[in-house]
């Protein structure tokens, strides 16, 4: 038994001292662990008794940050000027503390500012909410609409964004197609869908969409004529949950930190829906807003 303790405190031993590397710091060669990983990295230790951290560049140059008080005892906060010139000043540091899970949450910050494929070593699912509102035109292009005709559609959505990157998202919509006199049709529909963002910056995304449930409340009037060229109207007044895997395309632009305008290219094609004959006029603009 004592010889089992033995050796898992070993492993653990040679685990930790495995995840460090070793660095000269003051002429000294020093082992420090790495709390973020990217084009800046975020390296620590206790050294003689003190938290020490330090800043390394993608030329693996090392800058300490410190804090340093003067001869009237108040903290100088040199760490402040190091982070701003090492992020060209882009970075708010008024409220970075000389502490590690403060410092990660910076350094993570501005990493996934300048690389939007950047993953943070502590990353946890910690979903972003979006609610949204729209409205545009469209023709239901999977509606039979032998004038192409087209009608007003608004309506709100709630998005989940997921994942490191937030290139990933899953969105729950409610969408209503109003009718028009030429066009006697009209559709209130809940669906869900999924989004992935195949460019990402700081301040725009491009997306695919694909809208795979959907359950709509449709009323319609159709005119047709028999075979007997006796003109008759019948009234549709249905509900249809359907699984027909829509595409469409997006584009965010973020206003501030917590608006982002949309513009939406909806309804292209659809894999279980069959067109009916025109090609898609879906266009919706709409606003965005982050909720937590």
């Amino acid at each position: 038994m004592k010889k089992s303790i033995l050796i898992a405190l070993f492993l653990l031993n040679f685990s930790l001292v495995g995840a460090q590397e070793t660095y000269t710091v003051d002429g000294k060669s020093v082992q420090l662990k790495t709390a973020a990983e990217g084009t800046l990295g975020l390296l620590w230790n206790i050294i003689d008794d003190h938290y020490r951290y330090f800043i390394k560049t993608q030329d693996n140059q090392l800058s300490e940050l410190i804090n340093t008080k003067n001869a009237d005892n108040i903290y100088q906060e040199q760490y402040k000027s190091t982070l701003k010139d090492l992020t060209n000043n882009t970075m708010d540091v008024s409220k970075v503390k000389l502490k590690l899970p403060s410092l990660a949450r910076f350094v993570d910050q501005y990493n996934r500012a300048v690389d939007p494929d950047y993953v943070s070593m502590n990353s946890k699912f910690k979903p972003d909410f979006h609610l949204g509102v729209f409205g545009g035109i469209t023709n239901s292009p999977f509606v039979r609409n032998p004038q192409n005709e087209k009608s007003a559609v608004f309506g709100a959505e709630i998005e989940m964004l997921g994942g490191a990157n937030n290139r990933h998202s899953g969105y729950l919509q409610l969408r209503h197609m109003a009718e028009t006199d030429a066009f006697k049709y009209k559709t209130t529909e809940l669906s869900l869908g999924y989004r992935y963002r195949f460019v990402q910056t700081s301040r725009f995304s491009l997306y695919g969409d694909a809208k795979f449930a959907t359950l709509n409340f449709t009323k319609a009037t159709i005119t047709f004529t028999d075979d007997k060229d006796i003109t008759k109207t019948e009234y549709l007044d249905e509900t249809a949950f359907d699984l027909p895997l829509i595409i469409g395309l997006g584009a965010d632009l973020k206003l501030s930190n917590s608006i982002y305008a949309n513009l939406s290219y909806n309804q292209i094609f659809a894999v279980f829906f069959k067109n009916q004959g025109n090609f898609s006029s879906d266009i919706t603009l709409g606003l965005k807003f982050k909720v937590n």
